[in-house]
């Protein structure tokens, strides 16, 4: 690998577990560093020895690049895998390839009978379940007065119209619900050894409890249809293929972790966002129809729910002052090319009538573009609405409680308060 310069500083590493226990101000502080270097940046996650090569991956961190690697499949390749670390080939083999690690025809196969099943008439009743479930979520909220955001509002919102768009039944949402947590909660954390000989079993045991609740309930659909997304998945025929109980297992666990996580994290990070911009805060409670749209947007850019993905080069390319070699793994930084000053005037700043807003919080487009982008824009705007334009005041206390990880840019607890005040 021909690297560009030094290895950095331990505290300015992406590499080091160190860096992304950092406070966030910290770690976009040098995102803006790296984006004023003359080229991409190496990062060594383990030093060659006589035995075995170095490993490391090249940080892309201007919108630019992020934008033109999602778009070039062919040169920068999701298998064989997007996140850190890699899926293990027996993992891959036993739980078959996610949609989100695979490229050309296989992607595109089952890309396409992904959205054939995502009908006009599913979608329109999930946008009328996403906006009676947030009534209901914030009568809740009303009635119990909880302390702790995340789960009495953004976690619930997220989970359950997932569910309600799958046709998972009621009584296994509450062990799915555990099962999701465990699979996702060290993603992209490097642990101690004693953590990492234990949670891979925990994690790859709830996804094959996940995959076992699907192919139960997908046998189950394929006898008797009930028009919910997983029917529509078995029952799905483009040109003689329907996905197999794998396939099916697959992406539902991929819909499940990466649909809940995401929204959950956009309308955790909301709350805190426009409370602590009041200006904001106040312009969109002047009109939420004219300026909903643009606080989505903004709150998805300036928390940016998912840090970075991972792709492996092809072939030999030329980008940015530095050729990219076959082999050679980048990391797609979408939480630094979301503040990239060339595209984003003031990019630190919480501007809900920011316009245009380019943001990569779903991705840079391609054939890896978010499925759920429509989906997770209608349940964050549907919260906002029933949060801002009733009588309640707001408040967070303390700072929200992040997880660490180079992956997710998770919300652990947000501890609020409120109060119902007399139209």
């Amino acid at each position: 690998m021909n690297h560009p310069r030094t290895l950095p500083a331990p505290a300015a590493d992406l590499a080091d577990p160190a860096f992304w226990k950092q406070p966030p101000a910290q770690r976009l502080a040098r995102f803006a560093e790296l984006r004023s270097e003359p080229r991409p940046v190496f990062f060594t996650e383990r030093r060659a020895t006589r035995h075995r090569p170095e490993r490391g991956f090249y940080a892309l961190v201007r919108h630019a690049d992020v934008l033109k690697a999602s778009r070039l499949p062919r040169v920068f390749a999701s298998a064989p895998g997007v996140t850190s670390p890699e899926p293990a080939r027996w993992v891959r083999a036993v739980f078959g390839d996610s949609m989100v690690n695979l490229d050309g025809a296989d992607h595109t196969r089952l890309r396409r009978i992904v959205q054939q099943a995502f009908t006009p008439r599913l979608l329109a009743e999930t946008e009328a379940s996403i906006r009676e479930l947030a009534v209901r979520i914030v009568d809740d909220m009303v009635a119990e007065r909880p302390d702790e955001f995340v789960s009495a509002v953004a976690s619930r919102m997220s989970f359950e119209v997932i569910c309600a768009m799958l046709g998972v039944p009621d009584a296994y949402r509450y062990r799915i619900a555990r099962q999701i947590d465990r699979a996702s909660e060290h993603a992209g954390v490097r642990r101690s050894l004693g953590a990492r000989l234990l949670s891979p079993g925990k994690g790859l045991r709830a996804l094959a409890r996940m995959e076992l609740t699907v192919a139960r309930l997908g046998r189950e659909r394929r006898r008797r249809p009930t028009g919910d997304l997983i029917s529509a998945l078995v029952c799905a025929d483009l040109d003689g293929e329907r996905l197999t109980y794998r396939q099916l297992g697959s992406f539902f666990s991929l819909l499940l972790v990466a649909g809940v996580e995401t929204t959950r994290n956009a309308i955790a990070h909301a709350l805190a966002l426009l409370i602590n911009n009041p200006d904001q805060h106040a312009l969109l409670l002047s009109d939420f129809e004219k300026y909903a749209d643009g606080a989505v947007d903004e709150i998805v850019r300036h928390s940016t729910p998912i840090i970075q993905f991972r792709r492996t080069v092809t072939t030999r390319y030329a980008m940015s002052g530095h050729t990219f070699l076959p082999g050679d793994k980048v990391m797609l930084l979408y939480a630094s090319a979301n503040r990239d000053a060339s595209v984003f005037a003031d990019p630190d700043a919480f501007d809900i009538t920011r316009d245009p807003n380019p943001h990569l919080g779903y991705g840079g487009g391609g054939p890896h573009y978010c499925l759920g982008a429509h989906l997770a824009r209608l349940e964050i705007k549907a919260v906002l609405r029933e949060l801002l334009t009733r009588p309640l005041t707001l408040r967070t206390l303390g700072e929200p409680e992040l997880g660490t990880s180079n992956f997710d840019h998770r919300v652990r607890k947000q501890h609020f308060a409120f109060d119902v005040t007399k139209p």
